[in-house]
């Protein structure tokens, strides 16, 4: 290590050495321990990407949500809504469901 330093002093100046020193020491500095070093930027960056990928999934059932509760306006469109979701039927029916075996059980 000293032969690689020496060796270093005397191939560049004194003055250079230290300022070789210096940017080194800062460039050590900027990327591992300030506060806003490069890893710290890098990690935000990735949770950034995470966040816009959640923000553009909840946009699209937004969206879905809003064209169902358009759809629901309409009272028919309720009320089939209802029986098909939610089994719902009216005071003087009877209804009947038929589930089909999977050919697999």
């Amino acid at each position: 290590m000293s032969q690689l330093l020496k060796k270093l002093k005397s191939i560049i100046g004194k003055a250079y050495f230290k300022y070789l020193i210096i940017l080194f020491a800062f460039l050590f500095w900027i990327t591992f321990l300030d506060t806003n070093s490069l890893l710290i930027h890098a990690e935000l960056n990735s949770e950034i990407k995470k966040l816009k990928k959640r923000k553009d999934a909840l946009t699209e059932e937004i969206i879905k949500d809003q064209e169902l509760i358009n759809k629901l306006e309409n009272i028919d469109s309720l009320e089939h809504y209802g029986r098909e979701k939610y089994n719902m039927k009216k005071q003087n029916e009877d209804i009947f469901i038929i589930e089909y075996q999977s050919d697999n059980e």
